[in-house]
């Protein structure tokens, strides 16, 4: 179907199959609806939405309703879950089209399943591919440019996350819930929807929240629930999360045992350490960050740490303003900076890396790379002891995209795994 896409678009007018777009969205999002028998009708489904966090928001939300007895499935750029049964997103996108969300909503159904948390995208938006899903709940994370080439603006990109709220606006269900970061400036306008439960979210809900070393502690409503995630941004994931659980009725005693065991997330913040017989100690870091907001967050949870930052950026042909803002981040917070391959496409890598490294001054500690698992075992070997090295930018991604839709099978986490013995074990 992608093979026949690509030639249909190399041969039809691009004003054309522009226009034509569109309708054809729409068109597979309703046919997948009635070919699957509108399964949102029977599950309660719950909506993820922004720019940053959105993954590790669903799997946090998916762990509490889990823990507290409910029969869960879950969508994200992470993985597909029903009822405890996991597997890779290997689709490198988060929305999957061809009648994948409804069939994904009837597997759930047919499983038993209450509730439904889907991660939702702009890009799944703008084709369409929220619709016809009747949704309970949307949680809206945050909200910085991304996509800006896709959608054209970003007031489009806005628009386009807004078209998933007013979706639960739209939806026959009851009640309905709007859930957002007000300490986001965007965050009042996902609220301002004619819905039952519209409930704004911010730091000055906690009485208190500490970050530590290896967790978070958040005193929400005279009771502490401590998580072993790390970073303010995972104060804001999980307070969004318990927002919308306990809205929907999971009590607090419930949330506090659910996350204070949670596993890691893959790509998200994921840690891995030197081989115990090692005797250099470090510490390798695999997440997803591929904004500039999210590249400094990620940084910044690591204070006083001596920082080796390996990054690209994500996605040939998109998003081309942020690359020198992103090589500024690194050199501000990294002590080393490798910059390396991620995903191409059809644009020539060593431009983009080219690019970052133009928001350097010249004097700099970066050197460039473009084979991403030398990269990571260049920084490994480098590493003094103590070190994070920062492998961001593709997280969980499963394959580096080249020219022609050709991809390369890939894992960041399973390379650092490799590497680090190879190198210290």
């Amino acid at each position: 179907m992608e093979h026949l896409r690509r030639s249909l678009k190399k041969i039809i007018p691009s004003a054309v199959f522009k226009k034509a777009q569109p309708y054809y969205h729409y068109g597979l999002a309703y046919f997948g609806a009635v070919k699957y028998k509108h399964p949102s009708k029977d599950i309660t489904v719950i909506g993820i939405t922004g720019t940053k966090g959105k993954s590790s928001t669903t799997e946090i939300l998916a762990r509490i309703l889990r823990e507290d007895g409910k029969k869960v499935a879950s969508l994200s750029t992470i993985q597909f879950q029903i009822d405890g049964h996991a597997e890779r997103n290997l689709f490198k996108m988060t929305m999957p089209g061809r009648f994948f969300v409804q069939k994904f909503l009837r597997d759930a159904v047919d499983a038993g399943c209450e509730y439904a948390v889907l991660e939702m995208t702009s890009e799944g938006a703008k084709q369409y591919r929220h619709s016809f899903i009747d949704i309970d709940g949307l949680i809206f994370t945050n909200l910085t440019p991304e996509h800006i080439e896709s959608h054209g603006s970003f007031e489009n990109y806005k628009a386009a996350k807004l078209t998933i709220a007013q979706a639960v606006a739209n939806s026959p269900k009851r009640p309905r819930f709007l859930v957002a970061n007000v300490d986001d400036e965007h965050g009042a306008d996902f609220l301002d929807f004619p819905v039952e439960q519209a409930i704004p979210y911010s730091l000055q809900d906690l009485t208190l929240h500490t970050l530590h070393k290896d967790s978070i502690s958040l005193v929400f409503k005279d009771t502490t629930i401590r998580v072993p995630l790390v970073g303010l941004f995972n104060v804001y994931n999980t307070l969004s999360a318990i927002t919308l659980a306990q809205a929907l009725g999971v009590s607090l005693e419930s949330m506090q045992k659910s996350l204070r065991d949670i596993p890691a997330i893959a790509g998200r913040v994921e840690h891995f350490e030197s081989p115990a017989e090692a005797v250099k100690k470090v510490t390798v870091v695999v997440d997803y960050a591929h904004t500039p907001d999210s590249l400094t967050q990620l940084y910044e949870a690591f204070p006083e740490r001596y920082k080796i930052g390996i990054l690209g950026n994500t996605g040939g042909g998109r998003d081309t303003w942020k690359r020198p803002e992103m090589g500024a981040i690194a050199e501000q917070y990294c002590e080393q900076i490798i910059l390396t391959n991620e995903d191409p496409y059809d644009e020539d890598p060593l431009k983009i890396v080219t690019q970052m490294k133009d928001g350097m001054s010249d004097t700099a500690p970066v050197e460039i790379i473009m084979d991403r698992r030398i990269a990571i075992k260049t920084a490994i070997e480098k590493a003094p002891d103590g070190a994070y090295i920062l492998v961001s930018g593709k997280g969980t991604d499963p394959f580096i995209m080249g020219p022609d839709g050709t991809k390369q099978v890939w894992s960041d986490a399973q390379v650092v795994k490799e590497v680090l013995i190879e190198v210290l074990g």
